[in-house]
């Protein structure tokens, strides 16, 4: 299957800086991508060359097997046949929201675009507002207004850049849910911008990582959250903390929790010193434990705690606990580790720059 977008060792320069560096990724028909990345990283800018805005320094960008931009050549934006949904919206105030949907539909007959817009609009949940105007519209119906706008010239790319910052976190993996099924139940495919790591594991089929202009690991979500390939994707991803230990042998380590077995993520020969990702999910609590952990924060989020932990050994963790284990600032609660697939990296110095992830509960 020729895929929908491609792009081949690409590379990027702003003002004599390159901004993104020999990156590689590909979309399949129907496939939604996320760049994901924290602000400054270079994916918006990588957006925008996929878009026609940038020409790239080096590489080649392909939109279903016909080449689109090189450094020698660059096809027009409004040639590429791409939608754009932006953070702004920017939906026209003066027309009606049948009027928005209908604007980029040019080329299609009057009862062409009418069907089009009904489709569209049932499709987005909002078929009794298309003679409503944007201001009439609450933010979400909005969003919606907007994506169902870029989607009904059928683009054969869908690009959406941090789309939907103005909400709050929840309304925002609410939205990149129910936006994701709606693209799907088109057939279009997409590629989502955001720092967000929950919108994205809401919305997309494949992620990518990008940190400092280049591509850390282009996979799914559930990969990158337990099999990150490197301490960058671990850092990002989820709250992880590193807990240094020993391989013993194959498939066991020796750490604070004792002994750890499962699958090594990498080999490393016995003795090797590792940092162990351990996530809040892979923590828990057990009163029956002979493990314990002393609790230094808690959060409540509804029907779980998610505490802070201080090891035996100086090292802080966190760990999920049902919210009817209401434990104080102070004790000590037992815990066990409930781990299979282990991934482990070579121990450093800087190992325990993750364990900054417990400041966030």
């Amino acid at each position: 299957m020729t895929p929908q977008l491609q792009l081949n060792k690409v590379s990027i320069e702003l003002g004599g800086q390159t901004i993104v560096s020999n990156i590689s990724l590909e979309l399949k028909p129907g496939e939604i991508g996320c760049l994901l990345g924290h602000s400054g990283c270079g994916k918006t800018t990588l957006l925008r060359s996929i878009a026609g805005f940038e020409q790239p320094a080096s590489g080649e960008i392909l939109l279903h097997g016909k080449q689109v931009a090189s450094p020698q050549t660059t096809l027009p934006t409004e040639q590429r046949n791409v939608g754009m949904v932006f953070q702004d919206l920017a939906l026209f105030p003066h027309l009606t929201v049948g009027q928005n949907i209908a604007f980029g539909m040019r080329n299609y007959s009057k009862k062409e675009t009418n069907q089009r817009i009904e489709l569209l609009l049932e499709l987005v949940g909002l078929p009794h507002l298309i003679k409503q105007h944007p201001h009439q519209l609450s933010g979400g119906q909005q969003q919606r207004i907007a994506l169902a706008r870029s989607m009904a010239p059928r683009p054969d790319l869908l690009l959406l850049d941090e789309p939907f910052s103005s909400q709050d976190a929840e309304r925002r993996e609410q939205l990149a849910r129910e936006i994701g099924h709606i693209l799907r139940e088109d057939n279009i495919t997409a590629m989502l911008v955001t720092h967000d790591q929950h919108e994205a594991f809401a919305m997309a089929d494949t992620i990518g990582v990008i940190n400092n202009g280049k591509l850390s690991q282009w996979d799914t979500p559930y990969n990158l959250y337990h099999r990150p390939n490197s301490r960058e994707v671990a850092g990002f991803i989820g709250q992880g903390v590193l807990v240094k230990g020993t391989v013993l042998e194959t498939a066991k380590l020796h750490t604070e929790f004792g002994e750890v077995c499962g699958n090594f993520s990498q080999p490393f020969p016995a003795g090797t010193e590792v940092d162990l990702l351990v996530r809040p999910d892979d923590i828990i609590h057990d009163d029956r434990s002979d493990n314990f952990g002393c609790v230094t924060k808690k959060a409540f989020r509804g029907a779980e705690y998610m505490y802070s932990l201080r090891l035996p050994g100086n090292t802080d963790v966190l760990c999920l606990a049902p919210s009817h284990h209401n434990h104080k600032i102070g004790e000590k609660i037992g815990i066990r580790l409930e781990l299979y697939h282990l991934v482990i990296f070579k121990h450093t110095a800087q190992s325990s720059f993750l364990a900054s992830e417990t400041n966030k509960i």
